[in-house]
C-alpha cells in the first residue's frame, strides 16, 4: 500500500493564448489505506484529476506522488496501481476465472499462485459460484464485481475508480456501495474513487475532495464537507435537498449569503414569516417550500420536517426559526465561507 499526494497540480490543453487550463493548482494528501472520494459536476476535471494519478493524462505542472515516489514521468504499468472503470471492459469469449486472471498470465505469474488470487479475489467478492460463467450469463452488479475482481488480483498500491457504479440501477448501486465498504475494509488498500452522485460520495468516503471548474473547492471528511462547507458551491452542492442559499433573510448582513439546511429550519409561531407555495410528502419526512412575506426578493426556503408533524397548508403564512448554531455565512461576491456563525 501506498500513500498519494498531489502537489500543485495543473492540466492544460494545447498551448500559448490558446491553450485550456483545465485543473487548476490541486493540491492534496491521501494517507496509506485512505478511502478519498472525488466528487463534483459533470466537465469539473474529477475524472482528469484521476486519470494524471493513473498516469492516462499528462500532468502540466505540479507532482503526483504515489508511496513518496514522484511518477510523472512513470508509465501507468509503473505505478503499481489498479483501474476500475465505468464500462466493465471485460473480455465477452472469457469465462469470470480467465478475465480476472488475464492481466497476471500477461505477466507470467504460476498457474498455482494464479488460481490462489482468483479464488481469494472471488470468494471476497462473492464470485466464486460464478468462474466458470461468461460476461453475458451474468448481471451488471456481477460484472462490475468482476472488473473489481481483476483489480484485486494484481496487489496493487493503489485502487482508483473511476465513476464505477454509473451503468448500475439505484437498488445495485446501494448494494454495491456496501461491497466496495466491505473490500475496502478488507483489504485496507489506498483508493480514489470518483463520481458525480453526492450520495456515494458521502456514503463511500473518509475523506472527499469536491471539485467545481477545475477547482478544489473542499477537502474533509463527509462530516466536515456537510457540516461546515467551505464555500456557497460546496454547500449548494452536499445535501438533498442542497442548503438554502438566501441573500434577503432579515438577519443577513451586508454583502453576506446567509446559509441554513433545511432540517435545521423549525416552524414556530413567531421568526421569519413565509408563504407556503408548495408541500411535498417523501414517507417518513415532509418538505415545505415558502418565499418571503412582503419582500421583494423570490427567494424560496426549503423546510424538511417529519412526517408525524401538523402539515401545513398551500396559501398560508408560516413562521421559521433556525436552530441554534446552524446558520452558516459566506461572502457574497467571491462565495467564500466567513468564520462568524450564530
Amino acid at each position: 500500500m501506498a500513500s498519494i499526494e498531489l502537489k500543485n497540480i495543473y492540466k492544460r490543453y494545447g498551448s500559448g493564448k490558446d491553450s485550456n487550463q483545465v485543473i487548476h493548482g490541486v493540491s492534496a494528501a491521501i494517507n496509506d489505506g485512505e478511502f478519498v472520494v472525488i466528487v463534483g459536476p459533470s466537465g469539473c476535471g474529477k475524472s482528469t484529476l484521476l486519470r494524471m494519478v493513473a498516469g492516462l493524462e499528462e500532468v502540466s505542472d505540479g507532482e503526483v506522488l504515489i508511496g513518496n515516489r514522484v511518477v510523472n514521468n512513470l508509465e501507468p504499468a509503473e505505478r503499481d496501481i489498479a483501474m476500475v472503470f465505468q464500462n466493465y471492459a471485460l473480455y465477452p469469449h472469457m469465462t469470470v476465472f480467465d478475465n480476472m486472471a488475464y492481466g497476471l498470465k500477461i505477466a507470467k505469474m504460476g498457474s498455482a499462485e494464479i488460481r490462489d488470487r482468483v479464488d481469494k479475489a472471488a470468494r471476497i467478492l462473492e464470485l466464486a459460484p460464478y468462474l466458470t460463467r461468461k460476461p453475458r450469463e451474468l448481471s451488471g452488479g456481477q460484472r462490475q464485481r468482476v472488473a473489481m475482481g481483476r483489480a484485486i488480483v494484481r496487489q496493487p498500491q493503489v485502487f482508483l475508480f473511476d465513476e464505477p457504479l454509473s451503468n448500475l440501477d439505484a437498488k445495485l448501486r446501494a448494494q454495491t456501495r456496501l461491497e466496495i465498504q466491505k473490500l475496502h475494509r478488507e483489504l485496507g488498500i489506498t483508493s480514489l474513487f470518483v463520481t458525480h452522485d453526492q450520495v456515494e460520495a458521502m456514503t463511500l468516503a473518509q475523506r472527499m475532495v469536491v471539485m467545481h471548474g477545475g477547482v478544489m473547492e473542499q477537502f474533509g471528511t463527509p462530516e466536515e464537507v456537510y457540516n461546515t462547507p467551505a464555500t456557497t458551491f460546496v454547500a449548494s452542492f452536499i445535501g438533498s435537498p442542497p442548503m438554502n442559499l438566501l441573500k434577503a433573510a432579515p438577519n443577513a448582513p451586508a454583502n453576506t449569503v446567509v446559509g441554513i439546511r433545511p432540517e435545521h429550519l423549525e416552524i414556530t409561531t413567531e421568526g421569519w414569516a413565509l408563504q407556503v407555495d408548495a408541500i411535498e410528502m417523501l414517507g417518513a419526512e415532509r418538505l415545505t417550500y415558502g418565499r418571503w412575506v412582503r419582500s421583494v426578493s423570490d427567494e424560496v426556503v426549503v423546510i424538511r420536517s417529519e412526517e408525524f408533524l401538523p402539515a401545513q397548508t398551500v396559501g398560508t403564512t408560516i413562521h421559521v426559526t433556525p436552530k441554534v448554531g446552524k446558520l452558516h455565512y459566506f461572502d457574497a461576491t467571491t462565495g467564500q465561507r466567513k468564520e462568524q456563525s450564530q
